[in-house]
């Protein structure tokens, strides 16, 4: 009965499905011991020493038991014998702490990928061998911003390696490997499927990751995720968990996103990524709507940097990207990770939507200074009332920016536009999160300098039948743009 239950079983999952390509409907596979017997020499563990500042001797290491108490002479002999605080004299002692983690063979010469994480701050690194052999290794290079380092070994043969694959062609529902070193057991190898694309958890600029259901725990950091063609498609790098353990949901860093940085560490340079100089935000279905785009795609650009790649280019706010050197942008993320990836000094050539159509525009690229800050400055002058304000559109109560309003509202002083002085509850202002300080730099893409011009074009875009008024707010030195109903 049970053969026969399972015969049915096997060949419900290998049943036609209307729509669907013969490699989307292929059968489960029965085992994953072949590729596994494959993958794990590739596959290392990895173990780091840190040393803390050292401190001067003292019983503060060893266990305390109450004054007189038969164990005190014996546990300070004890101790003392090993060199350890609580001796008579005995030299300052070096603390140190150890971790673990993983990592996979890149280069059958010796070069190793893995987390920066696993490896930073550390004063020894070992790397053990499926064959328990150890070696000694040191950091070739690191990337603090996507978390990635590369470290060599001197192997007295050459290693097992293995090659990354394209993560963009991943789909979620594929099969999926983990080979790493949990809890520092060694070896070990789980499965999964991909659950989930362009995961972000705020750890970064470049923030893309895979998400998985295949077992990733503490000392898994820095191992391989392989397809089912052994290739690395991702760098396992974070889990999601209550208590610390696997709950099925686990994450890595995109091999697409990996392999460029982990090509430049491996030579022992330092990351070189791309910039142009604009700050973007999302285009929502609102801003869409308000810019005449057809969907809610590509990058909108809600600042440009004086004098950078961009400012040169002629590119201005209000402007959407929508591809960058024939990459096509569909994600606002998308774009900082394109460009970083873009060589210096390339000239690439950029669509944008701009005023209801289509435009072009080329770009040299620069290079990401990693100190580059837009910073504001405040007056110094005693605050004092503003005048009156006007009351207007969407709940809004506006003021010119005179000095005084600045340094009331904290404003800089180089901002231009209109200042916000209330918001009414309730209103569709205050419901898209505008407040008190924020500063009007323009409707649409008209730059506004008064009160009066900003309602008078609020009450056109409501002439002409607009649903929604796209407002260009400046709060911090920082400016975006927010898509508000008429209503």
């Amino acid at each position: 009965m049970r053969s026969i239950r399972a015969l049915a079983f096997a060949s419900l999952l290998t049943l036609a499905i209307p729509g669907l390509s013969e490699a989307q409907q292929r059968p489960l596979p029965d085992s994953f011991s072949g590729l596994a017997e494959k993958l794990l020499p590739a596959v290392v563990n990895i173990s780091t020493t840190q040393a803390l500042p050292e401190r001067e001797g003292s019983d503060s290491e060893m266990p305390q038991f109450p004054p007189g108490s038969p164990f005190e002479e014996f546990l300070r002999e004890f101790f003392g014998r090993r060199g350890m605080p609580g001796a008579p004299n005995a030299p300052p002692m070096p603390r140190r702490i150890q971790s673990l983690g993983s990592g996979f063979v890149i280069d059958p010469s010796g070069l190793i990928a893995t987390n920066n994480h696993v490896v930073e701050g550390a004063s020894e690194i070992e790397v053990t061998l499926q064959d328990d052999s150890t070696l000694k290794a040191e950091i070739v290079g690191t990337d603090e911003i996507t978390d990635l380092a590369v470290l060599r070994v001197n192997p007295p043969q050459p290693l097992t390696a293995v090659p990354f694959g394209d993560s963009n062609n991943a789909k979620i529902g594929d099969w999926v490997l983990a080979i790493g070193n949990p809890f520092g057991l060694g070896g070990s190898v789980t499965a999964g499927i991909l659950s989930a694309h362009h995961r972000i958890l705020n750890a970064g600029p470049y923030d893309d990751f895979l998400q998985t259901d295949a077992s990733i725990n503490r000392g898994n950091s820095g191992g391989p995720m392989f397809n089912l063609a052994g290739e690395v498609i991702g760098i396992n790098t974070a889990i999601f968990s209550p208590s610390g353990g696997s709950v099925g949901i686990g994450f890595a860093i995109p091999s697409n996103i990996s392999r460029p940085v982990i090509d430049q560490l491996k030579t022992g340079s330092k990351v070189e990524r791309g910039w142009i100089g604009v700050r973007i935000q999302p285009v929502t279905d609102e801003i869409a709507q308000a810019l005449g785009l057809d969907s809610a795609r590509g990058a909108l650009v809600a600042d440009v940097e004086p004098d950078s790649p961009a400012a040169r280019a002629k590119l201005q706010p209000g402007d959407v990207i929508l591809s960058f050197d024939g990459k096509p942008v569909q994600r606002t993320r998308e774009l900082p990770r394109i460009v970083a990836a873009t060589p210096k000094d390339q000239q690439v050539e950029v669509t944008l939507w701009r005023n209801g159509k289509e435009a072009k525009a080329n770009i040299t690229v620069g290079r990401l200074e990693p100190e580059k800050v837009m910073a504001g400055a405040r007056p110094s002058q005693a605050p004092k009332e503003p005048e009156k304000p006007q009351t207007g559109a969407l709940g809004l109560a506006l003021a010119p920016l005179t000095s005084e309003l600045r340094q009331k509202l904290e404003i800089d002083p180089k901002s231009e536009g209109v200042a916000v002085v209330a918001v009414a509850e309730g209103s569709p202002a205050a419901q898209k999160g505008i407040q008190p300080g924020d500063v009007i730099r323009s409707v649409g893409m008209d730059a506004v300098k008064d009160p009066r011009e900003v309602n008078e074009k609020i009450e056109a875009a409501k002439k002409v039948g607009r649903e929604t008024v796209l407002l260009r707010i400046e709060r911090g030195g920082a400016a975006q743009f927010v898509a508000v109903p008429i209503g």
